[in-house]
């Protein structure tokens, strides 16, 4: 309980770094394989990456590489694949044998090399962790077994294990369920079976209980305190190298969720994992052999340890907020963003913004924002690339939060990377035309992160249509960076709008609940001021007398998905130029 209170009275070092990170995932041997096709050279290891790649990112604007399935990978993983027919596919990158960068990619030589070259060009790396499970023939669960969720009888009598030895230690066997092969069963357990003591034992395979286990998967045990410090040490260690991690499905690591799925409170109704519900375990006997978050754990000690890391969670369930402001995590995924854009359902996400503001606005600085990740469709399927995904493009350009692409999002691949994938199966060209827009539109605002990424000086603004009543398909917002003001204006709908607005939503700001008027946030200026509203990207301007803003507001006529960012800047001269004024 100590412990808690001082995490929830300190504020962690957070520097402008961190508020200003633009996020790129990269299949890391998918990506190589594709970049090989491009330069028309040999690049098989990470240190083979031209730079002149590296730089044209870091000329996008991105300024963090997230390396998806980096780390030596399960060979039992490839096997289960080879018995199933899958004679195309690798192993899973997140059944991982041990953490160390693979081999194939050039092992830790060559992540070191690609990290010397990144920092040149600003660019930190990213890595993924895969805290609740390990492959089945890990190194960690060969020499520590117990560290697993394991029953010393199969749950079900009917799950048999007749299949061929995964295990690459003739001391012990590991092996499937028949079922997997024959796509009759998905067993939730595998038999470890040590043949130096003749010991059976029945482990259960990763699950989040939404859907079948993962079959090339254990699952690690968090009950067990060696099992918390020892994935602490791992964080710790991958640290030095990846300043940014991202934790996969953490939610399920929760204490509360933790227990729903492996230890099910006695007479519990909520879903457990299939064949746990004879495990059951009072939450006093549950809380003492797991008394604190495993996540404040962690944060506490990457803190103390390395303040400079920047750690983010895939987090679901409902949890995001939970992550934040309970646990501490420092990031988490926003996949409310790509839902609500994609859908158009503006008024639910409106709502979260206006809820957000008034009662955390920092919360806006914590979320990962997506049009797209490695585990949804992609952008192109989602959002296509006309005016629709630049008006969303924009927003995720423009919000405070970390703005994240997927692999090939800006290219306009329409792939869908597997973990399972070494190479991309669609021979993809690049849309030349596709990465012109987004130099048009939208580099120019990943270069200009600062100005939007505060979410201490964002402003959400009510908007009104032309009978005055709110209207959600249209987001308006202020930022304010240094002397620099920005107001964007996106029309997230197919239908042109005339709106107009005044006054910008309730804010929490000092424990009060505040508005304010967009002339309120800018600077002082005569009575005969005009208001210069100039287009980031185009240099169109938008002329404003101050008296009329004083009088009705603001106005404009948008266009279906028509996306606007303006640099506001008052013009105290006369301005003879009655075409562009409103």
């Amino acid at each position: 309980m100590q412990y808690d209170s001082q995490l929830k009275n300190k504020k962690p070092a957070d520097g402008s770094w961190k508020r200003n990170v633009v996020l790129i995932a990269k299949n890391a041997n998918v990506w190589l394989v594709q970049l090989r096709k491009k330069y028309q050279q040999e690049i098989t290891h990470l240190d083979q990456i031209p730079e002149e790649e590296l730089e044209r990112l870091a000329d996008w604007g991105i300024n963090a590489l997230w390396l998806i399935g980096v780390w030596e990978r399960s060979p039992a993983s490839r096997k289960i694949k080879e018995l199933y027919g899958k004679q195309d596919m690798a192993a899973s990158a997140y059944s991982i044998k041990e953490y160390k960068i693979s081999q194939s990619l050039g092992g830790d030589e060559a992540a070191d090399q690609l990290q010397t070259v990144c920092s040149r060009h600003g660019i930190r790396l990213c890595a993924d962790i895969v805290p609740n499970h390990t492959g089945i023939d890990s190194n960690w669960l060969l020499n520590h077994p117990d560290w697993y969720i394991s029953v010393p009888q199969s749950p079900i009598p009917d799950f048999h294990f007749n299949s061929p030895d995964l295990s690459p230690d003739p001391a012990i066997s590991l092996k499937l369920e028949e079922g997997y092969y024959n796509q009759t069963g998905a067993a939730e357990v595998f038999l470890h079976e040590d043949h130096r003591s003749g010991v059976k034992s029945y482990i259960y395979h990763g699950n989040d209980g939404t859907s079948m286990p993962w079959n090339d998967t254990a699952q690690l045990n968090y009950l067990n305190a060696e099992v918390r410090e020892h994935m602490i040490e791992t964080i710790l260690a991958i640290l030095k190298r990846f300043p940014l991690i991202r934790f996969d499905a953490a939610m399920t690591l929760s204490k509360k969720q933790f227990q729903r799925l492996w230890y099910p409170l006695p007479n519990s109704r909520e879903r457990c994992i299939p064949t746990r519900e004879k495990s059951t375990m009072p939450a006093e006997k549950f809380d003492r052999a797991m008394p604190r978050e495993f996540w404040r754990e962690v944060i506490e000690r990457v803190e103390a340890e390395n303040p400079e890391a920047l750690l983010m969670a895939e987090a679901f369930w409902y949890m995001e907020n939970f992550f934040i402001q309970k646990l501490g995590m420092h990031r988490v995924y926003n996949i409310a963003f790509m839902q609500s854009l994609r859908d158009e359902d503006n008024s639910t996400y409106q709502h979260i913004l206006q809820t957000t503001l008034e009662t955390d606005p920092g919360l806006l600085e914590k979320y990962v924002n997506f049009l797209s990740n490695p585990d949804e469709r992609p952008a192109l399927d989602q959002f296509g690339k006309d005016e629709k995904y630049f008006a969303a493009c924009t927003m995720l350009a423009t919000l405070p939060g970390v703005p994240m692409f997927n692999h090939g999002q800006i290219e306009g691949f329409s792939e869908r990377y597997g973990m399972d994938f070494l190479v991309p199966f669609m021979n993809e060209r690049e849309d030349d035309q596709l990465i012109q827009q987004h130099k048009k539109f939208i580099f120019p605002l990943l270069r200009k992160r600062a100005y939007f990424s505060n979410a201490g000086t964002f402003h959400l603004f009510e908007v009104l249509d032309e009978k005055n009543k709110p209207l959600s398909d249209v987001y308006v917002y202020f930022n304010q960076f240094q002397e620099h003001r920005s107001l964007v204006v996106v029309n997230s709908s197919s239908q042109g709008q005339m709106v107009h607005f005044h006054h910008s939503c309730p804010q929490l700001i000092d424990k009060k609940k505040k508005r304010f008027s967009l002339l309120e946030l800018l600077p002082e200026s005569s009575a005969e001021a005009m208001l210069i509203c100039e287009e980031i990207r185009t240099r169109d301007k938008i002329i404003f007398s101050r008296k009329a803003l004083e009088k009705d507001g603001f106005s404009f006529s948008l266009k279906p998905y028509q996306h606007l960012v303006f640099e506001l800047t008052w013009n105290e001269q006369p301005v003879d130029n009655a075409s562009s004024s409103h």
